[in-house]
């Protein structure tokens, strides 16, 4: 088994951290992962997106022309990477200040109203982990025991009481994800 994911959006959305705490999990289930983040300098507001890669097998390059998933949280990250999912392959998206939807007929497309949930929650701060927890839905690829383990290991020690309302984040996900088109 072998996943290559995108996951792109604004800074400040927790994009780099969920390829992080996604990449720790596979380490915690003995996978071979690679890690790649790209990201503009503005601390927040500007682009960020990186490339996670969870493997059985060796990983010969962390460079991706097409992807597996790509999990998308902005339209401008749309534009860029709807073309570059692998027919077939799945397209996961926060609608919220999405104005094009994505068109492509050959690829599994899901939503998840991931900043609205987080809203309703008022834990703004998990909205991340809502848009893992819908991956992990669609592609159950590391356990939720292993998810916990690879929270620990991604956070500074001070924020591990954060984590059993990152864990409900993920179970939310896993609830309110919809399939919006079935290629």
């Amino acid at each position: 088994m072998t996943e290559e994911i995108i996951i792109a959006g604004f800074g400040g959305q927790g994009v780099l951290s969920m390829g992080k705490i996604l990449a720790y999990s596979g380490i915690m289930q003995q996978q071979e992962v690679s890690w790649m983040p790209s990201y503009g300098p503005e601390m927040r507001g500007g682009t960020a997106n990186v490339t996670v890669i969870l493997s059985d097998e060796r990983i010969s390059s962390p460079i991706l022309n097409q992807f597996d998933t790509a999990i998308i949280l902005n339209q401008q990250s749309l534009d860029k990477f709807e073309a570059s999912v692998k027919p077939g392959g799945v397209l996961l998206y926060d609608p919220n200040g999405i104005t094009h939807a994505p068109t492509r007929k050959d690829i599994n497309i899901y939503t998840i109203h991931a900043a609205e949930e987080a809203a309703k929650s008022g834990m703004m701060k998990t909205f991340n982990m809502i848009v893992l927890g819908a991956f992990l839905k669609i592609k159950p690829i590391v356990e939720e025991e292993n998810i916990e383990k690879g929270l620990k290991k991604s956070l500074p020690e001070r924020h591990h009481k954060m984590i059993p309302d990152n864990l409900k984040a993920v179970n939310l996900g896993k609830e309110k994800v919809i399939l919006a088109q079935k290629a």
